[in-house]
């Protein structure tokens, strides 16, 4: 489990077909904003062991082996297809967060890494210091969205403002574009969005086994 607070980002090094499938290699040097962090690891690869698991855009991965400040992930054709992972290419940046452990912080809301749609931008404008940012899901989806309401984008917790039919929309503060990959999104980009894991599992336990 992840929390949606976003720890650091990354730099894809690497992108290799393995079997069909696709391993990636993600610099955690790479730092918190575009333009700076150089120098440092910005994660702390030692506390992240072989098998333990890693949201790297809001998709959980697997880390298989670590070299240096980089580790790599396998990307099953699966999750290439229902995410935004299979269209990286090298140098993108990704946001990194470690799993949750017992006794720390809950600073956003639970997050699986399970993507639920990938979501597209299809507004964005300033709001006083904040970006507001309009998103478009899958009608099918919207029914899990509400106002006030927690929502996963990319691997950030995020508020929901306002929801319009197949629509919702955020605000992304100063700090959050600041130290997430948010704040490079341009109009038609598409995100990995993850509902809320309670909304998830309230609506199946009051749906009908007929249903």
């Amino acid at each position: 489990m992840f929390t949606g607070i976003i720890a650091t980002t990354g730099r894809i090094t690497s992108l290799a077909e393995k079997g069909g499938d696709l391993e990636l290699g993600i610099d955690a040097a790479a730092g918190a904003a575009a333009g700076d962090g150089a120098g440092a690891p910005a994660l702390d690869l030692d506390r992240i062991a072989i098998g333990d698991s890693v949201s790297v855009q809001g998709v959980c991965l697997t880390v298989t082996r670590k070299e240096g400040t980089r580790f790599y992930a396998d990307v099953s054709r699966e999750t290439m297809a229902k995410t935004t992972l299979g269209i990286l290419s090298r140098g993108s940046r990704v946001n990194l967060e470690p799993s949750l452990r017992a006794g720390e912080p809950l600073g956003g809301h639970l997050v699986s890494g399970h993507v639920d749609a990938v979501g597209t931008l299809r507004a964005l404008a300033r709001d006083a210091r904040s970006w507001r940012m309009e998103f478009e899901l899958p009608v099918f989806l919207m029914r899990f969205v509400a106002p006030k309401g927690s929502i996963c984008v990319n691997g950030v917790s995020l508020t929901v403002n306002r929801v319009d039919g197949s629509r919702f929309d955020v605000n992304i503060i100063p700090h959050t574009l600041k130290v997430t990959t948010l704040g490079e999104l341009k109009i038609d980009d598409v995100v990995n969005v993850e509902i809320d894991v309670i909304a998830r599992y309230l609506d199946r336990l009051m749906t009908k086994p007929d249903e």
